[in-house]
C-alpha cells in the first residue's frame, strides 16, 4: 500500500505552513475557555516556546477541521502542554489530554530502531540484501535490496494492495484482516518499480518487509520484539501494537471522517474502531503523546540505539539521490536555521506527528484527530501547531 500523500510529505507540508455510526454535521460551537483549550505553564527559558501562540493554534475546538488536539512542545529551550476539543461530538465532554491515539506512521521510528538495534548486536547486516533474510518473498525479477535500502526508502519495491483507495471502500472492511505477508506479496508480484538505491520513494512496504524481518530473525513476534528492545528502554509504558484487535483501549478521544452526503450535506462518521493489522510494523502502533516525546529523547541521546554508526543511519539521508529527505525512520527538514528530525502518521480521524532537533533544544510532538486525516491538504489545526511549536 502506498502511503498517502498526507503523511509521506511533512517536510514540504511544514515548508508551506511556516512559509506562509455516522452523526450529523455539528455546529461545533466553542467550548468555554477551559474546557476548550488546558494549557500548562511553560517552563521559563529563553527563547522558549510561544505559549500565546500555541493556545491560539489550537483554540476553538471543536470544528469542521478537527475534534480534538494534544500537543506537547519540549527540549532545553522549554516546555509547553496543551489539549483542546473534545472526547466525542456525542457528549462534548472535554478531550482527555493523556489519551491514546492511533500513531500512524510514527511507528516506523520504532521499527527502524528495532532493526538498527539488532544490527548494533550484530543480528542483522544493513548492507546484506533483504532477499537473504526473507528467501523466497520476492521474485527473480527483483536484484538483492539491502536491509538499508528498505530503511531509507530507497528499494524500488512498489506499493502493496490494501482493501481499496477511497474511504467508503476501506471503511467497509475495517474489521478485516489483511496479513502483512500478503500484503508484502502482492507488491513483489508487480516487480520493482526502479532498481535499488537509484531513487527515494516513501512506501509503507518498506517497513511491512522490516516488520517480517525482524520476525525472521529473532524468531518472535514484531510487537514483542519492539517492546523488548524500544519501548520497555524508553519508558512507553502506554503504547502498543493492537494488531487484529480494532478497539483503543485505556483512555483515549473518538477520531471522526468527514464525508459529504449523496445530497451534500456533510456527516462525521466515527472511525475510532479499525483494525490496522495490515499497516503492521510500517503504522500500527498506538501511542500517546508523552510516550511519543520520550521516545524521541531516548533515541536522540542513544539511549535505545547506542551512539555509533547504528544510531548516525537515523540522521543520514542517502547521498546522490535527488530530492531525497529520508533517513532511516525519519525526515529531514530545515527552517530559519535549525534542522528538525521529523516523523508524520495518519489513519483515519487521527494524525501524529513527532519532530525534534538533533541537540534536543526544541521537540514537537502532537495528535490531531483530524476530520479528513488522509486528505490531499495539510490540515489547519496541524498547520497552525506546526507554526506555533517551531517559529
Amino acid at each position: 500500500m502506498r502511503a498517502h500523500p498526507r503523511s509521506t510529505a511533512l517536510a514540504a507540508s511544514l515548508a508551506l505552513a511556516l512559509a506562509a455510526g455516522p452523526l450529523a454535521a455539528p455546529a461545533f460551537a466553542a467550548a468555554p475557555a477551559s474546557a476548550s483549550v488546558a494549557a500548562r505553564a511553560a517552563v521559563p527559558a529563553v527563547a522558549g516556546p510561544d505559549a500565546e501562540a500555541l493556545r491560539a493554534a489550537i483554540g476553538g475546538l471543536p470544528d469542521a477541521d478537527a475534534t480534538a488536539a494534544l500537543v506537547r512542545v519540549g527540549g532545553t529551550d522549554g516546555a509547553w502542554r496543551g489539549s483542546a476539543g473534545v472526547h466525542d461530538l456525542t457528549s462534548g465532554r472535554a478531550a482527555d489530554p493523556d489519551a491514546r491515539f492511533r500513531a500512524g506512521s510514527t511507528t516506523k521510528v520504532v521499527t527502524a530502531a528495532v532493526v538498527l538495534k539488532l544490527a548494533a548486536q550484530h543480528r542483522v547486516d544493513l548492507d546484506t540484501p533483504v532477499q537473504h533474510y526473507l528467501p523466497g518473498l520476492f521474485t527473480r525479477a527483483f536484484r538483492p535490496i539491502s536491509v538499508r535500502e528498505l530503511l531509507n526508502h530507497t528499494s524500488g519495491i512498489r506499493a502493496g494492495d490494501g482493501w481499496g483507495d477511497s474511504f467508503e471502500a476501506q471503511y467497509a472492511h475495517r474489521f478485516d484482516t489483511l496479513a502483512p505477508e500478503q500484503v508484502v506479496r502482492s507488491a513483489a508480484a508487480k516487480g520493482p518499480e526502479f532498481a535499488p538505491g537509484t531513487r527515494q520513494d516513501y512506501l509503507n512496504i518498506n517497513y511491512t518487509a522490516l516488520g517480517l524481518l525482524i520476525e525472521k530473525v529473532t524468531g518472535r513476534s514484531y510487537a514483542s520484539v519492539a517492546e523488548r528492545l524500544v519501548l520497555r528502554p524508553a519508558g512507553m509504558r502506554d503504547t502498543c501494537f493492537p494488531g487484529t484487535d480494532p478497539r483503543i483501549h485505556g483512555p483515549h478521544n473518538h477520531g471522526y471522517q468527514k464525508v459529504t452526503r449523496a445530497d451534500g450535506t456533510t456527516e462525521f462518521v466515527d472511525v475510532t474502531e479499525w483494525n490496522q493489522a495490515d499497516r503492521f510494523a510500517a503504522g500500527d502502533m498506538i501511542s500517546t503523546t508523552a510516550d511519543l516525546e520520550r521516545l524521541l529523547t531516548s533515541l536522540f541521546r542513544g539511549r535505545i540505539v547506542p551512539p555509533g554508526p547504528q544510531l548516525e543511519e537515523m540522521f543520514t539521508v542517502p547521498a546522490g539521490i535527488e530530492g531525497a529527505t529520508y533517513s532511516a525512520g525519519l525526515q529531514r527538514f530545515a527552517y530559519e536555521g535549525r534542522v528538525y528530525w521529523v516523523k508524520s502518521g495518519s489513519r483515519y480521524g487521527y494524525s501524529a506527528v513527532v519532530a525534534g532537533t538533533r541537540d534536543l533544544s526544541r521537540t514537537l510532538v502532537y495528535s490531531v484527530n483530524a476530520t479528513d486525516a488522509k486528505g490531499e491538504d495539510t490540515n489547519p489545526v496541524a498547520e497552525r501547531i506546526a507554526r506555533a511549536a517551531l517559529k
